[in-house]
């Protein structure tokens, strides 16, 4: 399994983009991907960067649309993975952040779970492939 994206918190959206913006182009990374309020879960803007083809493999996102921590999407093999995470992360003490299932306002094939870790951190498992 491998890492899928990685997003944090910011307080300032446009100030944390700014930023991004300049540091990361010399490493080849820009903007890829832009998710308004209107197409997250929470309602808060999120901003992907990543090198051509990517959609977005870092990601910052004011406090409405990361949360209070740190987000970690792991990369699964097969939609019967993601399932199988769910319950897993749940009985192992994570909460409920979302049950497994299509997410299309991210992607069409965009099939993920999520939970909150013991200390908050929202971790995400996602499979792109179509079943």
């Amino acid at each position: 399994m491998e890492i899928n994206h990685v997003g944090i918190p910011v307080t300032d959206i446009a100030r944390a983009k700014a930023f991004y913006d300049r540091a990361l182009a010399p490493l080849g990374m820009k903007v890829t991907m832009q998710v308004g309020p209107d197409q997250t879960e929470s309602g808060g803007t999120a901003i992907g960067y990543g090198g051509e083809g990517d959609s977005g493999l870092f990601w910052i996102g004011d406090n409405e649309a990361v949360g209070e921590g740190i987000h970690v999407a792991f990369t699964a093999q097969t939609r019967e993975q993601v399932d199988g995470f769910h319950p897993e992360a749940l009985a192992g003490g994570g909460k409920d952040n979302g049950a497994p299932g299509l997410r299309p306002h991210y992607a069409p094939n965009y099939y993920a779970a999520f939970v909150l870790d013991p200390d908050g951190a929202n971790i995400e498992a996602v499979c792109m492939l179509s079943d």
